[in-house]
């Protein structure tokens, strides 16, 4: 058994917290930048969606089976995202890194690669995770592309796997990192943020 805590992460360029309510508004701005409620394969909030998303997000961490968190770029001191760990399976020492957008703007400047370092780096040192598991939609090959940068290796494709919003079938494509991955994971992490 694994003892999660919501505990804040801090890299170079972000820190991580721990979503709250108090984060709508800020949440909702980083949304508005590139209007990314618009993209069908993925769930990024709205003026209409906000308030369920941090709902659902909440009473997740509740029951303990996710950890959402605000993604705040450090120079601005601006909430430019949310990533969150979910799907934790404690039993048996497993998660998924999933429900990450950043605000178009931030988008390949090396934000993504520091905040996913630093929540592997916490689910394999601190929390001694076995598997650390992606998931997205087949046709988001912009995340399937970052989820490979990363160094996850795609498990399979779970065909027919969600009922969307609008009715459709959502194709799930599965990545993940095991434990002992993580040491050459992390020197490639490590050598791509030295960069920026």
């Amino acid at each position: 058994m694994i003892n999660f805590e919501s505990n804040p992460l801090e890299g170079k360029l972000v820190h991580l917290v721990p979503l709250n309510k108090e984060h709508r508004d800020p949440l909702l701005a980083a949304a508005n930048d590139g209007e990314l409620w618009k993209l069908w394969y993925t769930s990024v909030p709205s003026k209409e969606t906000i308030d369920q998303y941090i709902d659902a997000a909440l009473k997740q961490q509740a029951n303990e089976s996710s950890i959402p968190y605000v993604i705040i770029e450090k120079s601005s001191n601006k909430i430019i995202g949310s990533s969150r760990y979910c799907n934790i399976d404690s039993a048996h020492r497993r998660l998924e890194i999933g429900y990450t957008w950043y605000a178009q703007s931030y988008h390949r400047t090396g934000i993504n690669t520091e905040c996913k370092y630093l929540l592997l780096k916490n689910a394999f040192e601190n929390f001694k995770t076995i598997a650390v598991e992606f998931r997205t939609h087949w046709h988001n090959h912009t995340s399937r592309n970052a989820i490979l940068r990363l160094g996850a290796k795609q498990d399979g494709v779970l065909r027919s796997h969600r009922i969307l919003s609008d009715g459709s079938l959502r194709d799930t494509v599965v990545y993940s990192i095991i434990e002992a991955e993580w040491p050459s994971v992390k020197t490639s992490l490590e050598h791509k943020m030295s960069k920026y």
